[in-house]
């Protein structure tokens, strides 16, 4: 990659890693489901109005923006308002290139490579030593609901692999459609009309500015670079800089929020990190089909 467009990697990756301590303190004034709707809503709207459809069916649509949007981040922001560290999150969510791996493998039976075994492997032996470190000082659920929002991505990943849904701009517009209504609803259901209502009528200017870098920089320009580099290069030179997510991540929390991992989630998180890394960085050059946000062998992140 020239240095031009690794630069604008690492734009990327710092978008989408601070992205988390972002939310985490958006929370902090609006309830995380009705957080979620607001989000999309600036994803979708006006751009779907002008970004043509992706050329996939309306259930490939459908489906990959009910687990890849409303079903990964839904529990993310569950998981953050449950009290998940932001931090540590960014690094646990990256457990869906495991998941990913182990569901295209029993499900369309793409039998991965000894090297994505490996990997997966050693991430899964990082990843509980993590869920591990961190039960031990504190409550393990938040830990679970991310894992549910992991595997609710690689679902995705999966559901975009066999429907040959190709990565994109447009499928980041028009899969949003999928998240307002139904977060909304839920939101509804679970905080009530009041707190609903309370919460959009006292809009904080954290809670605006929190939804607007989420839809428009994590999402929109996050996704508009990131696809294009997809586009440009082989998967196996853009993809690797993902892993930068969790070390910015993790970074940005300490410095915002004075979140300090312990000694033993440092230890898991770097040896997840080795796996997910074994299990997606080739030495092959091959250009290989880029999926949103992920191809079965790679993760975009996130937390977009």
């Amino acid at each position: 990659m020239s240095l031009k467009h690794s630069l604008l990697a690492v734009l990327v990756m710092l978008l989408w890693g601070a992205n988390f301590v972002v939310i985490d303190e958006g929370l902090g004034d609006v309830p995380p489901l009705l957080f979620l709707a607001m989000r999309f809503v600036l994803v979708a709207f006006p751009l779907v109005l002008f970004v043509p459809r992706p050329k996939a069916s309306w259930q490939a649509v459908v489906a990959v923006g009910t687990f890849m949007s409303l079903g990964q981040f839904s529990l993310l922001y569950i998981a953050l308002d449950l009290g998940m560290p932001a931090g540590l999150a960014s690094l646990v969510l990256q457990a869906q290139v495991i998941f990913t791996i182990v569901i295209a493998a029993v499900v369309i039976k793409e039998s991965p490579s000894r090297r994505q075994v490996v990997g997966a492997t050693i991430g899964t032996a990082g990843l509980v030593l993590v869920v591990v470190a961190h039960g031990a000082s504190a409550p393990v659920l938040p830990v679970l609901v991310m894992l549910g929002a992991a595997l609710s991505w690689a679902t995705g990943n999966v559901i975009a692999r066999s429907a040959g849904v190709a990565s994109g701009f447009s499928l980041v517009v028009w899969s949003a459609l999928v998240v307002p209504v139904p977060a909304f609803v839920l939101s509804l259901v679970v905080d009530g009309g009041d707190e609903v209502g309370r919460a959009l009528t006292h809009l904080s200017g954290t809670a605006i500015a929190s939804t607007a870098y989420t839809a428009i920089g994590a999402s929109l320009i996050g996704y508009g670079i990131w696809n294009s580099l997809l586009a440009r290069y082989p998967a196996g030179a853009v993809v690797p800089f993902v892993l930068l997510v969790p070390v910015i991540g993790i970074a940005a929390a300490w410095l915002v929020q004075d979140e300090v991992p312990t000694a033993l989630e440092v230890v898991g998180g770097v040896v997840m990190l080795a796996g997910v890394a074994a299990a997606t960085i080739s030495r092959r050059s091959t250009p290989a089909v880029p999926i949103e946000p992920s191809s079965t062998a790679a993760t975009a992140s996130p937390s977009r």
